[in-house]
Order: structure tokens, then sequence, then C-alpha cells
């Protein structure tokens, strides 16, 4: 393949419709572009941008399912200029109210009734006759334009077609201009992840660092030319965005967009669309190989799984090299890192991919250290550091959280881990509570917070326990006020309509009192 002209995400899309022009780049049911058609369109919402004021720098946020729109409207932001600020779909008002209002995010596009959520309900965007100056949204006075991918208008709020007719407006010249303005060193996107404290911090990574570390991905995972991707990890994390949408760019391999993940609609999308390459957490390979209709499939284009974000059992690895993927790959990464850190090879054996995370990628290193921050010989447990071209440029507006992050060039990840003498790390814990429910990060002191909002509840503790199918779940250690009464039930439901779906305890238990220590903090490692 032929070089980058520049390290942007915009170039990597020219030099993909420039080297195969006529490939499939993506298939969104019976929508199919190729990478000649993909970069018109994404031109064409460039200058739909501009047309909207949208200038150099500007924040630009998607609160959207996986979807051809999305990809065209990420595209065409970066191509813009614009940062792109994706949102998780499952988010709530409360929680998608804080990253839209810390980035200042002037443009919003959603997809209204996705799962039956009504988006613009709950930021308190209501509708009405037709569009006017601003949407109303208490509390984000910088948004100025809803976009919806379902047409719904409103005041502040337009559909998006109507969104596309302003590209009439723009000048070619004036959006190509644009467009070849964007720079290596330019913030391509900042992508929200829950710290200790409960609260969200933007994560800020440049095109040059998107770019070095998803070429770097593919190398070590073998995604080349002519692979058919299933890209159902959501765009909203960077395995969808970065290892899904610019790995593809980056390669010229054909994204098959699937919304949710349903085990039977991924049977079938394998044996319709012939694909090869399906990433995922291990929760999902799991349900495809458990998944009744599997025998009435033909599965056998599948090439390679990479997997990680969980612990990886050594049966899984096999099972799945012997009877669906000829390659299995895992991977380690966080969003401070541009979402990729470590990744396996497609030659290596079962044992090092279910027992490790693999090496680090090109330009990256890897240190395991003891708390006074000296590195420990191979095979001992420490705090695992990452220095290179993919730490990020810094928290969104947080000097002080990037300066307690990163310290001479080494990005503090919180996790825990040991390197072999191969230089293959393996993840052994987290220095932090967090907990990983089906690929997605869980904080708990987020989930205590709302718990503890419930008149019932004195006190509340949350922590992972193993799951077969999600890796892991919450389960709530609770004391109840003096006098009150709640069910199991009760707090569960008190979650659910505050907090997404995988942050929802599975379980609550009630105790007497909570072990602690002699500071009076509560012990987690005792609880029953």
């Amino acid at each position: 393949m032929s070089e980058i002209d520049a390290p942007t995400i915009p170039a990597a899309l020219d030099r993909a419709a420039r080297d195969f022009p006529h490939v499939e780049a993506v298939v969104d049911g019976p929508v199919r572009l190729t990478f000649g058609e993909l970069r018109d369109r994404v031109r064409a919402v460039a200058r739909a941008f501009a047309a909207l004021g949208v200038g150099r720098g500007d924040p630009v946020a998607i609160w959207a399912p996986n979807g051809v729109r999305w990809v065209l409207t990420a595209l065409g932001a970066l191509g813009a200029g614009a940062v792109l600020v994706p949102l998780n779909t499952r988010y709530k008002g409360d929680e998608a109210h804080w990253p839209l209002a810390r980035s200042g995010a002037g443009v919003l596009f959603v997809e209204d009734g996705f799962l039956g959520n009504g988006y613009l309900a709950m930021l308190g965007a209501g509708t009405g006759e037709g569009p006017a100056q601003a949407p109303r949204a208490p509390g984000l006075p910088a948004l100025r334009t809803v976009v919806t991918y379902d047409e719904v208008e409103g005041p502040g709020v337009i559909g998006w077609t109507r969104f596309l007719e302003g590209a009439h407006a723009v000048p070619e010249d004036e959006a190509r201009s644009r467009w070849s303005s964007v720079t290596g060193d330019d913030v391509a996107d900042v992508l929200f992840t829950s710290g200790t404290t409960g609260r969200s911090k933007g994560v800020m990574c440049t095109h040059a660092q998107d770019v070095r570390t998803y070429e770097a991905w593919c190398d070590r995972t073998g995604l080349r030319r002519g692979d058919r991707y299933l890209v159902v990890n959501p765009f909203f994390h960077c395995f969808g965005y970065k290892a899904g949408i610019l790995a593809c760019l980056l390669r010229g391999a054909t994204m098959v967009l699937q919304t949710v993940f349903d085990a039977g609609e991924t049977l079938r999308l394998v044996e319709a669309e012939r694909i090869t390459v399906l990433p995922g957490p291990p929760t999902v390979y799991v349900s495809l190989l458990d998944a009744p209709a599997r025998d009435r499939h033909d599965l056998s284009s599948l090439r390679l799984a990479v997997t990680g974000a969980a612990v990886v059992p050594i049966e899984l690895v096999r099972r799945l090299r012997s009877e669906l993927f000829p390659q299995v790959v895992t991977a380690y990464g966080l969003t401070e890192a541009c979402g990729t850190v470590t990744s396996c090879s497609v030659g290596d054996d079962d044992a090092t991919v279910a027992a490790t995370s693999g090496r680090p990628i090109d330009g990256v290193e890897v240190a395991v250290v003891d708390g006074r921050g000296a590195p420990v010989p191979p095979g001992e447990d420490g705090e695992i550091l990452v220095r290179g071209h993919n730490v990020m440029k810094g928290y969104l507006g947080d000097e002080e959280a990037t300066a307690a992050a990163v310290r001479d060039g080494w990005l503090a990840t919180g996790d825990r881990g040991r390197l072999d003498a191969r230089g293959h790390l393996t993840v052994t814990g987290r220095s932090t509570d967090m907990f990983t429910v089906g690929g997605f990060n869980v904080y708990p002191a987020e989930v205590e917070h709302v718990l503890a909002g419930h008149e019932a509840v004195a006190e509340a503790v949350v922590v992972g326990i193993p799951d077969r199918r999600l890796g892991e779940v919450g389960r709530a250690y609770v004391r109840v006020r003096p006098g009150a009464a709640a069910t199991s039930e009760d707090l569960i439901a008190h979650c659910r309509s505050r907090l997404a779906n995988f942050k929802v305890p599975r379980e609550v238990v009630f105790v007497a009192d909570l072990p602690r220590n002699a500071a009076g903090k509560v012990v987690r490692s005792r609880l029953p």
C-alpha cells in the first residue's frame, strides 16, 4: 500500500479512496458504499458542517448506535477540522449531560428512538413546530444544534436530510481547503472515560496518535485488504471507532455494521457477508459458541478473532481456534493510550494468547513497577506504566489530573500486571476498584453514589464478581437506614432508571455493617 500523505484520518480516507476506490468500504443493511463513494459522501458531510459554522477544533458529539450515518458524521467532522466526542448510547440523560457540558459540544447527533430511548427528552430538548435558533437543553449553553438521524425536528433540532442540504451553500474548494489543513498534531477525538471518583474525564488524542497506533495494531493483529470486518463493538468505544472504522480505512477492509450484538443476527451476517474478522470481548464469543443456531450457518469464512478487556480462559481460546477462528489474538489497552498498548500475534500459541495480552506495539514501552516506581523483575507483579506515541495529549480541561496520570512521559494506567522474560504482559488486576462487564468498564463509586441516593440506603459498596457470560457483573452490599425498608428489586430498579444497563448491579446483598480498617475505610476484600 502507498503511504498516507499526512498522519491524519482524512488523509487515511483519501488514500483508501485512491488505492481501492471500487472496494466495498461500508455495508449497513441495504446501504453499500465503496471507498470512493465513502470519501465523496464524507466530503459532502464536511461541507454541511462548514455550513453550520463548525470550525477547526470545535467539538461535535454523537450519541447514536453503529450505522453508516455515524461513520459519515465522524469522518465528516474530522475532515472539517472538528473534534469528535462520542457518547455511550446506554447513558441516561444525567450521564450524557456531563461530557456534553465539559466538551462544550455545539452540535450533537442522535438517533432519538434507539432501543426505545428518547435522547432529546432525556436532555430536556423538547420538540415543537419546527427548527428554532437553539435547542432547549438546560445546562448546555454551548449546544446550538441537534441533528437527528431519524429525522425528528423541533426547536434547534433538525433532521439528517436538512443537515445535508446545508452542504450546497459551501463551495467545494473551501471544504477541500479545510480538509487539507488538518494536521497530525490536531486533536481528533475526546473520549470520556470514568475515573475512580465517578466523574468522567475527557481523553484527548491527536490524528497522528490514532493513525500510528492503529497502523501498529493492524500490523500486529494481521488485518489486511480484502478482510470483511463485522463491527459489532460500539463506535463510542475505542474498540469500535479506532480498532474498527480507522483500522478498516488503514487496511482497505470492509466494515459490515451491526447495531447491537445479537448472536442470531451475528451468525446470519457472518454467513451472508462472508465475514473474516470479528473482534469483541469474550462474552461475544461465548454467546456465539453456545448459540443453538450455530450449526445451521456456514461460518467457514471466519479467520481472525481479536479479544481482550477481560480474563480469557485457555479453554475458550482452544474452542475458538478449533470451532470458529483459525487465528485468535488477545490485546490490552485503555482510552488514555488511544485504546491499544499490547497485542499478541496471530502466530502465538494458545497458552500465550490466553495467559497474556501480548507484547507492546511498535513505538510503545511498558514497565511494571513497585510502589516506589522502580521496575520489578520479570514475573513479579506491579503497576503497569506505558510510554510512547499512544499516550494521550491529556485530559480535557484538567491539567491536575493529567499531571497525576502522566509523569516524565509515563502513563500510570491504574492496572497491575507482570511481564515475562519475553516481554509479554499479563494483566493481573487493578489498582483501582474498576471491573469490566461485557467489555465495558464500571467504576463502583458512580454506582455507589446512585444507590446512596435511594431514601432507604445508608451505605453501599459495589464490587465485581465473576460471571460466565459477561466476565464480571456488579454486586452491591447495602446497609439500610434504621427504620427503612427496601428490597433487592427496589434498588436494582432505582439503579436501572439512572444508569446504563451494564452498570446496574445484578445482585444486592443486605448487611448489618461493612468491614472497615482502623481509618474507617471499607475493606472490600473482607466483604462476604
